[in-house]
């Protein structure tokens, strides 16, 4: 879990504790203002260390965590877990926007492979005529 340092790249936490798939990934949202630590926003090889608090926003919410231990290599999710522990507040605003989404309409694209059938076509002359 916590390696013989005492303090970590951001972009290597952010990797190892599954915010992210992949460093570039990571690399890139603290680059692009999607991480914060501590309120400020820091470069890729800002250190973090235990007790540091971390901003991240990712496509599935947005979680704002307190550092409790370090890891440069990416483990189980179990593992994982322990890095963190994410605040009250960030998971009510998490649950109260996923019940949000959920209560949004569904829109399922139209899969529509190749050229549009004799139905399709019609239906498509009806749309643009206004008919």
């Amino acid at each position: 879990m916590a390696d013989a340092q005492d303090k970590v790249r951001i972009d290597k936490w952010l990797w190892a504790a599954r915010f992210f798939k992949t460093r570039s990934l990571a690399t890139d949202a603290v680059e692009g203002g999607r991480v914060h630590l501590n309120g400020d926003r820091p470069k890729p090889a800002r250190t973090v260390k235990p007790g540091d608090v971390v901003r991240v926003q990712v496509e599935h919410g947005e979680f704002t965590v307190t550092v409790l231990a370090l890891a440069e290599r990416r483990g189980s999710a179990d593992v994982a877990r322990t890095l963190y522990v994410e605040g009250e507040e960030s998971i009510r605003k998490r649950e109260a926007l996923a019940f949000e989404r959920s209560l949004a309409p569904q829109l399922d694209p139209a899969v529509v492979k190749g050229r549009p059938t004799k139905k399709l076509r019609r239906q498509i002359d009806r749309f643009g005529s206004g008919s």
